[in-house]
């Protein structure tokens, strides 16, 4: 069970504060619930019931999870899917899956795509654009909340730390 001040990840809606646990009487039903408020961006609160089978919450990550994650990501293998169609499901799956292997490789994914695109002249799509910021907000916040940084730092930490545990290996 979680604690008030907790910091949780609740879905799509990213890193959240657990403010309070309150019960809401419906009918004759009393429910327990976790009153969650996104950390960043949204001004919302959001209900979630303690008990529920089904609830998209869990710990943050720890420092050393991040860590190996981050030195994993020079070997993920990215995958690129033609089919635009194909893409967005696959893309959606991982958004709503979030796992973390699955986050990186659509990021690196669609980072390498958009460099290719916009090196031949070519605009970038815009629901890959936007798959990309989703999975990026996701992966961020999570990081920079176990990390003690800024969501926009993480990037250039992990690009910083990829090159030290590359130069540390040569």
């Amino acid at each position: 069970m979680y604690a008030v001040n907790d910091k949780v990840m609740y879905g799509q809606s990213g890193v959240c504060v657990i403010t309070d646990i309150c019960t809401k009487k419906f009918g004759k039903t009393a429910i327990e619930y976790y009153v969650l408020h996104p950390m960043y961006g949204e001004d919302t609160t959001i209900y979630c019931p303690v008990q529920s089978e089904h609830t998209p919450m869990r710990s943050l990550l720890g420092l050393e999870e991040v860590d190996a994650l981050i030195r994993e990501l020079p070997s993920v293998q990215t995958e690129w899917i033609e089919n635009d169609a194909q893409r967005s499901a696959a893309q959606a799956k991982v958004l709503h899956g979030g796992d973390h292997r699955e986050l990186m490789r659509m990021i690196k994914s669609l980072h390498i795509r958009r460099k290719e695109r916009l090196e031949a002249g070519k605009r970038f799509h815009q629901a890959d654009e936007r798959a990309l910021t989703e999975a990026e907000n996701m992966l961020y916040q999570e990081f920079a909340q176990v990390l003690g940084i800024e969501p926009e730092e993480v990037l250039p930490f992990m690009k910083a730390k990829v090159q030290q545990t590359a130069g540390a290996a040569t």
